[in-house]
């Protein structure tokens, strides 16, 4: 990867017409690698929170929220849900290696009212992984609004604290359709419109639903 390249990864993630800034030294501070095998694996623990299913032009994405990590942060993200804002987003912004970004423009860039900002829930104990759904937000911690994404790789280095002693909210994670995700990251991008990283064929957000009894995701 050569510098140039990194360094324009490293810019932002751009949020309406603010910009989620990311710093080269915080994206550079990934954890470790583990030197010694890990201990025998537990059952997962059961996160509490609703599922919601994301149809889009590429497959279905299926989120476990985490409501007991990130109770503001998920309340917020179900009230735009609830009022069916997504319907017609597309993924506007898509860096293979670093994250996907949707949530706040439909296809001709065009942003939506939105509510008021979440307060940063980012000091939780959730690690910006891959197939986590993070909130995206301004330099302000406390700026989050509707647009999120989902990590596509290692991103620790915007946990808690390591931006400017804040970091970028984990609210859940994809349980089904991490083959989505993989072929989301992958599509051929371009700048339009002054924004960089844009997919060229532009990937809609169809319908956000709230999964409930046999739907759910084991």
């Amino acid at each position: 990867m050569t510098t140039a390249f990194r360094r324009s990864l490293l810019q932002g993630i751009a949020l309406g017409a603010g910009a989620l800034l990311l710093s080269g030294s915080a994206l550079a501070q990934q954890a470790e690698p583990q030197t010694e095998p890990p201990a025998e694996a537990s059952a997962a623990p059961v996160v509490k929170g609703p599922q919601v299913s994301l149809k889009t032009t590429k497959g279905e994405i299926v989120l476990q929220l985490d409501e007991e990590k990130a109770p503001k942060t998920v309340a917020n993200f179900m009230q735009y849900v609830k009022q069916d804002f997504y319907k017609g987003t597309i993924f506007h912004r898509v860096i293979d290696g670093f994250m996907i970004q949707a949530g706040g423009m439909n296809e001709k860039f065009e942003g939506r009212k939105t509510n008021k900002p979440v307060k940063n829930e980012s000091n939780n104990g959730l690690s910006n992984q891959p197939y986590t759904v993070a909130m995206a937000r301004e330099d302000h911690p406390d700026s989050a609004t509707s647009q999120f994404f989902i990590n596509v790789a290692d991103n620790s280095g915007i946990d808690y604290p390591n931006y400017k002693g804040s970091g970028y909210t984990v609210f859940g994670k994809v349980v089904k359709g991490q083959d989505v995700v993989d072929k989301i990251k992958g599509v051929v991008v371009d700048d339009v419109r002054g924004m960089q990283n844009v997919p060229v064929v532009p990937i809609f957000i169809k319908s956000v639903t709230v999964l409930k009894g046999d739907k759910l995701v084991k």
